[in-house]
């Protein structure tokens, strides 16, 4: 997986969505997300006793971290080998998120050129990304990574990894910890692939500080492969 991918539902429809206390503070819509920006996520909360859409920075650092610099390039966590990774391995036993999504972006080149796909439910359905979080330093901050596993289909003519998504009926597993990781870490099948839209979509992607809903509009002058 790429670094990039949209969150745009406000977070009336995410607390909805996954039946969670908002905690976020308007955090609002992004078209573009890039490592260490603010995503929502939704995780079970002891003080709240129950789930809340929260607000964490893009790129896991771990408690035991100097400081926060490595944690953009811990935004995503390998699915083969997140539970004995020493960085991982403590959040993936006991504090696990989802990470709301629209899509996400992957870019593949060809010669100089490098063409963006956004990747989305052709429904338009939410999607949700297995997650990972912890807490640095005494202010505290509130960081997460977004799991990926290998990808299949249609989609690994893209890139070879993906975000680990997960379906509505493995939300409560996931999130409650333990369980056989053999299960919870189950990529999608095939089938359940083909409702993954693989979009060509415009440049200007590529520039983080560009975030606005025509960056995932179908770009007329690009082809699929």
């Amino acid at each position: 997986m790429c670094g990039r991918y949209a969150t745009t539902r406000s977070e009336a429809d995410l607390s909805d969505l996954f039946d969670a206390v908002d905690v976020t503070e308007g955090l609002g819509p992004s078209w573009n997300v890039a490592p260490t920006d603010p995503v929502p996520l939704v995780r079970v909360s002891e003080s709240h006793g129950a789930r809340v859409l929260d607000t964490a920075r893009w790129g896991l650092v771990p408690p035991w971290a100097k400081d926060l610099r490595g944690g953009a390039r811990m935004i995503n966590a390998r699915a083969e080998t997140v539970a004995t990774s020493p960085a991982f391995k403590a959040s993936f036993a006991r504090r696990r998120c989802l990470v709301p999504a629209d899509g996400w972006f992957e870019w593949v080149r060809s010669g100089k050129e490098r063409q963006a796909y956004y990747m989305t439910p052709l429904d338009g359905a939410p999607l949700a990304f297995a997650g990972i979080w912890s807490v640095w330093g005494t202010e505290p901050v509130l960081t997460c990574s977004v799991l990926t596993t290998a990808s299949s289909g249609g989609l690994a003519r893209v890139h070879d990894r993906m975000p680990l998504i997960l379906p509505r009926e493995r939300w409560a597993g996931w999130l409650a910890g333990g369980g056989e990781p053999v299960e919870l870490l189950r990529p999608m099948t095939d089938s359940e692939l083909e409702a993954i839209e693989v979009r060509p979509v415009g440049p200007a992607v590529g520039n983080v500080r560009n975030n606005a809903p025509e960056l995932v509009e179908p770009h007329a002058a690009a082809t699929l492969f």
